[in-house]
């Protein structure tokens, strides 16, 4: 079976489903994404195979960064620049203003989900209630902007920014608000997401590489090992009085741990094989993931 992660640059106009579907078919294997990314976007989107998609969730959680057009003047129903324009404002040529604007979106927000997303709602998908015209009342979530930079202008139409953020960021919901902050209207336009949990552009694979590593046996030469993925996470290691404790998922005590420090950590056994991620609550290693 094929363990570890491949660090996939989605095309434009592909679901994050339909990228994953062409990875199981290519790899034969068990295969999960790592968090949504839109059809029109592009990007990285870092597929997890066989034992690894029991971590997705911890590259998920990681920071992102994007790479986002603004579009000034112009509201769309989705947000973004395939849906149908529902209403005009002014354009904005000053830059310092826009600066301004930029400035008071840096920290921690709250940010109010948009109606075109995956989010469930009584077991039914935001997005499907839009496409029926019905409205769902929603709670905004607290989300966290790391960095906020200009990198190109085309004032007064648009300009594209990078942004650096937490988990739940909307980028469309961001551009939306940054033009009602600028007294108009916006929407987002061309989306790359540069980063996310650690994963860049810088390194990934289009699906057509993959399609021609498959065959030609280089499938290992890609894929990156679970415990390279969550290179972040501190190692602890259990001894070897301790290995039938560790193999059946049972908490051991801290006397048989080296290594430790406080935190999810990648756990090994003597012989140095991940067993899993651990977390210590101070008087045993407790298993969060196990993935023997």
């Amino acid at each position: 079976m094929l363990n570890g992660v491949l660090n996939i640059y989605k095309p434009r106009d592909f679901t994050s489903n339909d990228v994953v579907q062409v990875v199981k078919r290519l790899t034969k294997s068990k295969a999960g994404h790592t968090g949504t990314l839109d059809p029109q976007a592009t990007g990285v989107l870092p597929i997890c195979l066989g034992r690894a998609t029991k971590i997705a969730d911890y590259i998920m959680n990681g920071d992102k960064e994007y790479i986002a057009q603004v579009v000034l003047g112009i509201a769309t129903d989705t947000g973004d620049a395939h849906g149908a324009e529902i209403a005009h404002g002014g354009l904005v040529d000053d830059k310092a203003r826009i600066q301004g604007a930029l400035s008071r979106f840096v920290g921690e927000i709250n940010q109010m989900p948009p109606m075109y997303s995956a989010i469930k709602v009584g077991g039914k998908k935001l997005y499907q209630y839009a496409r029926e015209g019905v409205m769902v009342e929603r709670k905004t979530r607290q989300i966290t902007i790391l960095q906020l930079d200009v990198l190109h202008w085309d004032l007064p139409q648009s300009f594209v920014m990078r942004v650096k953020c937490s988990k739940g960021t909307y980028i469309r919901t961001l551009c939306e608000d940054i033009g009602v902050a600028l007294g108009t209207v916006a929407h987002m336009g061309k989306l790359l997401r540069t980063e996310t949990g650690g994963f860049a552009t810088q390194g990934s694979i289009s699906l057509a590489v993959l399609e021609k590593a498959v065959p030609a046996g280089n499938l290992g030469d890609l894929l990156i090992p679970i415990e390279r993925a969550l290179a972040h996470m501190p190692k602890i290691y259990i001894a070897e009085d301790a290995q039938k404790l560790l193999i059946n998922g049972n908490k051991i005590p801290l006397e048989y741990v080296a290594g430790l420090v406080g935190g999810p950590s990648l756990a090994f056994d003597h012989t140095g094989r991940l067993a899993g991620i651990f977390h210590a609550d101070g008087v045993f290693l407790r298993p969060l993931t196990m993935l023997l």
